[in-house]
Order: C-alpha cells, then structure tokens, then sequence
C-alpha cells in the first residue's frame, strides 16, 4: 500500500457540499451511498460546476457515510435525492494514497492509526476522503486520495 506515513497539517477550505448519507456499516453503505450518487451527476451538471468528488465519514455509533459532490457555488436546482450543506472545513491531518479504491479500507485505518500514536489531538468532525484525480481515465494503480482526519 502506497500511503504517506507523516501527516501534513493542512486547512480544508469551506465547501459547498452535497451528498447522499448512509448510515450503517462503511463496508456496506460506501458502494451503495456512491452508486446512488453517480445517478445525479448528469441532473447536478446541468446547473452547476462540479468541483470535486468526496466523502465525509464519522465513526459511530452511528456510522454515518456521506457520498457527493463539492460545488464552485450553492446548488442551483438541487435534484431531489441529494442533500446540501455548507461544509465548515477546518484542520486536518492529511495522508495520501496512491493506488485502488480497493485500498480505501486498509489506508484509513493505517492512518487512524498513525494519528492515535503521535497523540495528535481529534475534534469531533467529520473526516474526509478527497478523490483527487477521475477513475474513468486514471489507471488504478495512479489513483490519488487524500485521507483527512479532523485534528484541534
């Protein structure tokens, strides 16, 4: 697994967000939180710039898992199924994957990991995974995500 092993302090900008929620096991509601909101893209596209694709996630109970869409601006014509929030940003600890999806899983956890024993004190926020660059035409292995993880 290609995960960066030092964490960079970054400051996640405000964004416009909107998701579709899962709440439940990750293993399961990820893939179907994502299924369902690749069925607006087109709806969303038609009035509004898709800025990035990413999720927010908090370990529960509940689990709550969040996939959707970053906007350049507040939606215009919200297709219904799709929640909107402005999401307030703040600090994070920041690792990077290259590689699969498939490593998701592994690579948050190595990272959740890597915080608990640096003792990098958490708020209670949401975490992030920022998809960085486009599955349909990026190899697997040469994918990018950045895992955030809400710091004070």
């Amino acid at each position: 697994m290609n995960l960066t092993a030092k964490p960079e302090s970054v400051n996640w900008p405000e964004t416009h967000y909107v998701f579709v929620e899962r709440v439940g096991p990750f293993q399961q509601n990820a893939p179907a939180a994502w299924e369902s909101a690749h069925t607006f893209t087109p709806a969303l596209s038609e009035h509004n710039r898709i800025a990035g694709y990413m999720s927010l996630y908090k370990m529960g109970p509940p689990n709550v898992y969040r996939a959707g869409f970053a906007l350049a601006a507040p939606p215009v014509d919200l297709p219904g199924g799709l929640q909107f929030e402005t999401f307030k940003g703040g600090k994070y600890s920041k690792f990077v994957l290259i590689g699969p999806y498939s490593q998701l899983g592994e690579a948050t956890g190595e990272a959740w990991k890597i915080v608990a024993e640096q003792k990098i004190p958490l708020r209670d926020d949401y975490a992030i995974e920022n998809y960085v660059n486009d599955p349909r035409v990026t190899p697997e292995d040469q994918l990018i995500t950045e895992v955030l993880i809400p710091t004070a």
